[in-house]
């Protein structure tokens, strides 16, 4: 597999992973009394680090499609070389930006995301140049 594959196998990964903690949070909320079918989507019924995961999943899911349409862009018209050096940064980068979430939303936490973030939008928008102009 190469790096473009990897990243996105991984990224997929990511949201499936990420998806197993959300439900370990919900059961975990179960145990503690919250009604099955009482939880809101984006988590605001939900305190600490249960509603930073809520989060951190949604944002995981909002932000899947556009990563991996330029890696599955760059397979299916054979150009991997144009995604290769920058792949696995772009999963490394969002894996980080998750587990920073996951971590804290203070100040300095909140900047390292968007620092994090911004590297995989600048990553994607320096690969859609280069298909451009390829």
């Amino acid at each position: 597999m190469n790096t473009t594959g990897l990243a996105l196998v991984g990224l997929a990964s990511w949201a499936i992973i990420l998806s197993l903690f959300l439900v370990t949070v919900r059961v975990n909320a179960i145990r503690s009394g919250k009604a099955l079918n009482s939880f809101d989507p984006a988590g605001k019924d939900l305190e600490g680090f249960s509603y930073r995961m809520t989060r951190v999943h949604a944002n995981m899911l909002e932000n899947l499609p556009i990563l991996a349409s330029f890696l599955l862009y760059a397979l299916a018209t054979g150009q991997s070389a144009v995604t290769a050096g920058l792949a696995v940064w772009l999963l490394y980068a969002r894996l980080a930006q998750s587990v920073v979430h996951m971590i804290s939303t203070s100040v300095p936490f909140v900047m390292m995301r968007a620092t994090l973030f911004s590297a995989q939008q600048f990553i994607c928008l320096y690969w859609a140049w280069q298909f451009w102009h390829a």
